[in-house]
């Protein structure tokens, strides 16, 4: 198997279909059939499933989709550091950044890298958790923010953050607080949200593990009326009183006076991390992105303790 070959399988894959794919390589759709017919032959193993809708991946075509990923990532790695050694920062930095990351921080990287790094051409994936750690574990990411603290096999996690989480949205009186007044308005005991219905991310999400880990441990009753994998829609059911639901204070828009929003105590938090492929090389145009980041996260935090922007507050890289 040659880098071609690598590069042509990968196009399968990523495309499913090998007519799309054909026209991304600039091959003849026969040519590249055959090509794919090579590689079952030398592995002994088919690597796709063939139907109607396309061609999708077996688990050994899953395997291999892997390693050629890694190969062809570090063959571009060595020719953009090889060009790149005494010259500008350059090249294409692929980052995944799930919904309330993107909504925190998303443009203000982007106005950082275009003022500072102009030859690097950033690739933003934005989704909930779960997917960007599915791209993370097939390195087709430089990098990644997930909300998570471990690392694994095949991540290696750098904290930047932890944020505290609050309750969007009116909920009715739990039977643990009848009669009772709140020490204040902007808080809520984590006992009072039991049976409480809620909207929340999947459980493939970081937040989701975060919080019904909590409840366990707090031994309330954990009520997800509805699995939402989007931010307007977590928002827009807690907006119409539909149901509540559980984020940082930087998920928020602090003009929607129609949101109300409460700390949870005792507090709960979840980790920010900057979370690195093991298998990838750090490429310099990626380490010179992260270092922005890393600017950006410790100017919110410095602000007032929160991702969420101050009213007014430049921005790291915005014009002078």
């Amino acid at each position: 198997m040659d880098i071609r070959s690598m590069r042509y399988f990968v196009a399968i894959v990523d495309h499913g279909s090998l007519t799309r794919a054909a026209e991304a390589v600039c091959v003849a759709q026969p040519a590249l059939s055959q090509q794919l017919a090579a590689l079952e032959a030398e592995y002994g193993v088919p690597l796709v499933h063939r139907g109607p809708k396309g061609v999708k991946p077996t688990e050994a075509g899953k395997t291999l989709y892997r390693h050629a990923r890694t190969i062809l990532k570090q063959v571009e790695s060595a020719g953009a550091d090889v060009r790149a050694a005494g010259a500008e920062v350059s090249g294409a930095v692929a980052i995944g950044l799930p919904t309330t990351a993107a909504a925190a921080f998303g443009m203000p990287l982007i106005r950082a890298v275009r003022a500072r790094y102009p030859q690097v051409r950033l690739q933003l994936f934005e989704s909930m958790s779960g997917y960007i750690s599915e791209l993370l574990n097939n390195n087709r990411l430089d990098f990644a923010i997930l909300f998570r603290d471990t690392a694994s096999r095949a991540v290696e996690p750098e904290m930047l953050a932890s944020e505290s989480l609050y309750l969007i949205g009116n909920p009715p009186d739990a039977p643990a607080a009848a009669g009772r007044r709140r020490a204040r308005r902007d808080t809520i005991a984590l006992r009072q949200l039991a049976g409480v219905p809620l909207v929340l991310p999947s459980g493939s999400q970081g937040l989701r593990e975060v919080l019904e880990r909590s409840f366990a441990q707090a031994g309330a009753a954990l009520n997800v009326v509805a699995d939402l994998d989007s931010l307007p829609f977590l928002l827009g059911a807690a907006r119409e009183g539909l149901a509540c639901t559980i984020l940082p204070a930087s998920a928020v828009d602090p003009s929607d006076a129609a949101m109300p929003t409460r700390l949870i105590l005792p507090e709960l938090r979840r980790t920010l991390s900057l979370c690195w492929p093991r298998a990838l090389p750090r490429t310099r145009a990626a380490e010179a992105v992260a270092e922005i980041l890393r600017e950006i996260v410790d100017a919110r935090i410095a602000q007032g303790g929160s991702l969420k922007p101050a009213p007014g507050a430049a921005q790291p890289g915005a014009a002078e």
